[in-house]
């Protein structure tokens, strides 16, 4: 019997990162499972099960398990940084509208990397408004990408062939262009941007002629979308296009427009996402990656404030890019602080908070993002969750239990 190239693939993965070997079995046994429902990828020398994790063999995966997996470290592992908020496009369901202040410049943008990276950050992802809009953003990713994996969401508005090798050359793993919809028309109206749809589709090209790079689509998703059974047409069409994933999330209650029950998805839809999202990975082709999957009960839960954390184009603190909440800005105090200040509130749990919680937005009232004061009066009104699948195993492993979730503290 000949072995499968897959099986060929873990060995690697194995061999890179011998640290897993320390793993406790729950945990290992977890992990196992969990990277059953992927294929993984070869884009240039590394091996991806999907974006949203470094590479398997890569110094930033190495890191994810000693720091994460073995010695527990209370710091996020997931960042995301706004490298601009200036975009051409004008998106309906955008969850930067309502931040401003002053911008980061590129030297308080590398001290922000540092100051994630020291305390655990093992991915990073590039968003704005368009990040390719920040003329520092070659010289970004390549203090970033030392023992960090760095993943680039965009429109695609300004890339140019040279920019798109120079990225690759400065260590970006992997890009995720957006891309809502199959047809132009429909695509450019949700983005009020003439020739959305048409941009888009260059720039997977330009990505495409990278070699090594590991090119995908994200796309938005309403619930109308997935009432009306439209999510297969549009992973049959993202297929067409020769990427390599379909990163998908549902429109967010970030903001007020979205602040009704009808636009939420529910549980059971999130459930049927995932079956979608899994039955289409047993074939083999293009990976699709549903946001839903990984923050599910079932597998890492959410992990908002904790081991997520967003900081924004003006170096504001917030659990995640969906949650319009501040626990304080960089440019005041030091980030450390800020977000062990912010755990206290979110100790993680086995739902997609704004989802759960988005009422409380329009209870606390007042600007978006809410400072830290209504923040935290929003959480102390919050409904807590117990712990997800795969972190009662890692504190069962460190002796702690699963003890539900923490109050939030002031």
């Amino acid at each position: 019997m000949t072995a499968s190239p897959e099986r060929f693939a873990l060995a690697k993965v194995a061999r890179a990162n011998p640290s897993m070997l320390r793993v406790s079995p729950d945990v290992s046994l977890f992990m196992a499972r969990y990277m059953r429902r992927f294929h993984v990828k070869r884009a240039g020398r590394n091996l991806i099960l999907h974006s949203h994790l470094p590479p398997l063999t890569s110094e930033a995966y190495a890191r994810l398990i000693s720091r994460h997996f073995l010695s527990r470290a209370p710091g996020p592992s997931h960042a995301q940084i706004g490298l601009t908020n200036r975009c051409p496009q004008d998106c309906e369901y955008c969850y930067n509208k309502q931040r401003d202040g002053q911008p980061m410049d590129t030297g308080t943008i590398l001290r922000v990397i540092d100051d994630l990276k020291r305390m655990g950050v093992v991915w990073l992802g590039f968003t704005g408004g368009e990040p390719l809009l920040n003329r520092d953003i070659v010289e970004i990713t390549r203090h970033a990408a030392d023992g960090c994996a760095v993943k680039l969401f965009t429109t695609g508005c300004g890339l140019k062939p040279r920019l798109a090798e120079d990225l690759a050359e400065a260590g970006m793993f992997s890009v995720s262009v957006s891309l809502d919809h199959w047809d132009a028309a429909v695509h450019d109206a949700g983005r009020r941007y003439p020739g959305a749809f048409r941009g888009a589709l260059d720039a997977i090209a330009m990505f495409e002629q990278v070699h090594g790079l590991h090119v995908g689509v994200s796309s938005v998703l309403s619930r109308e979308m997935i009432h009306d059974g439209e999510v297969a047409r549009l992973l049959s069409f993202f297929a067409g296009l020769g990427v390599d994933e379909a990163w998908l999330s549902e429109v967010k209650p970030t903001i007020d427009a979205f602040w009704h029950d009808e636009l939420v998805i529910t549980e059971p839809e999130r459930l049927a996402l995932v079956t979608l999202q899994d039955s289409y990975n047993r074939s083999g082709g293009m990976t699709v990656n549903y946001l839903g999957h990984f923050e599910g009960a079932e597998t890492f839960g959410c992990n908002a404030g904790c081991k997520m954390v967003y900081v924004d184009a003006f170096g504001e603190v917030s659990p995640c890019v969906f949650l319009p909440m501040s626990f304080g800005n960089v440019h005041d105090r030091p980030l450390a602080d800020i977000v062990t200040d912010m755990h206290a509130g979110f100790p993680g749990q086995d739902r997609c908070f704004i989802n759960q919680n988005y009422r409380l937005l329009a209870e606390v009232g007042g600007e978006l993002p809410l400072d830290r004061e209504r923040s935290w009066e929003l959480l102390r009104r919050a409904e807590r969750r117990p712990e997800s699948a795969f972190n009662r195993r890692l504190h069962r492993r460190n002796g702690h239990g699963s003890t539900g979730p923490r109050p939030a503290q002031c």
